[in-house]
């Protein structure tokens, strides 16, 4: 496989307006750190009870024929937090935009390139996958003390989206490139949930050295606690009979929105 396919690819995404886009292996992403944890625990947080909606998962369900994963990025600036607001049925304005790119994008790799793909959603347990991972691999940054996907120019202030494509490509990454060594952790200290506080994973336990946070610490249980506390302030009331299908794209905004908690992410110097 020559790579300037893949270099269409990427420039494709970029024209239709990624800020960040590249390629992984799917063979190697499944061997990934937190593909590898949750075959341990599943979509468990801290092994106390299971992530929201995850009910009746059981493991990712790989496509056959998926050979590589294309994963792109939006920036998600602190000057324009409305990007990140999320609505009664889920959407964000800045997920939108993810949802149209990769919509495009598909439609471009089928018809032009012949390439089948499988466009995926965001939840692990509706069928995704782990987004930062296969970021990592295909090079557009790496997971940091935050446990976030941290790129050289954007910083952590991105958002993921990704599809499978049933080609071999040559992938874009990883890269050389750790932010956080000798950095004082300004977004663990900015936590308001304290999610950093404490081990909660060792390598010995997951057998692996790659965890949560990169040393275990990152406690999913608070982080979740902050984004209910989120959730109760915003006012806003979910429809649980809204068809789980809706392709938020077509969905206009409510009076009420989420503003979910950014301060481990906004605390970041990177790509500032």
């Amino acid at each position: 496989m020559t790579t300037a396919k893949r270099d269409a690819i990427v420039a494709k995404a970029r024209q239709m307006g990624a800020a960040l886009a590249g390629i992984a292996s799917v063979e190697l992403l499944k061997k990934s750190p937190s593909h590898e944890i949750s075959g341990k625990i599943g979509v468990q947080t801290d092994r106390v009870g299971s992530a929201p909606g995850a009910a009746g998962f059981d493991e990712i369900q790989w496509p056959n024929r998926a050979k590589s994963a294309l994963v792109i990025a939006v920036s998600h600036p602190e000057g324009q937090p409305e990007l990140d607001w999320w609505d009664g049925f889920r959407g964000s304005p800045g997920n939108r935009v993810l949802i149209r790119i990769n919509r495009e994008l598909s439609a471009w790799l089928e018809e032009t390139l012949g390439i089948k793909t499988h466009k995926i959603p965001y939840h692990i347990n509706k069928g995704g996958i782990y987004l930062k991972d296969a970021a990592t691999l295909a090079g557009l940054g790496c997971i940091g003390k935050n446990n976030l996907l941290i790129t050289s120019k954007l910083g952590p202030r991105v958002r993921l989206r990704a599809m499978l494509l049933e080609e071999e490509l040559a992938p874009t990454g990883p890269l050389a490139f750790d932010p956080c060594s000798g950095c004082p952790e300004f977004c663990r200290d900015a936590c308001p949930q304290n999610a950093f506080s404490e081990s909660v994973y060792s390598p010995i336990e997951m057998g692996v050295d790659a965890l949560p946070g990169r040393s275990g610490c990152f406690s999913r249980t608070a982080c979740w606690i902050q984004m209910d506390t989120d959730v109760e302030d915003s006012g806003v009331v979910f429809d649980t009979a809204q068809p789980s299908q809706v392709d938020v794209e077509e969905l206009s905004g409510t009076r009420d929105v989420i503003k979910y908690c950014r301060q481990c992410e906004l605390a970041c110097p990177v790509g500032r």
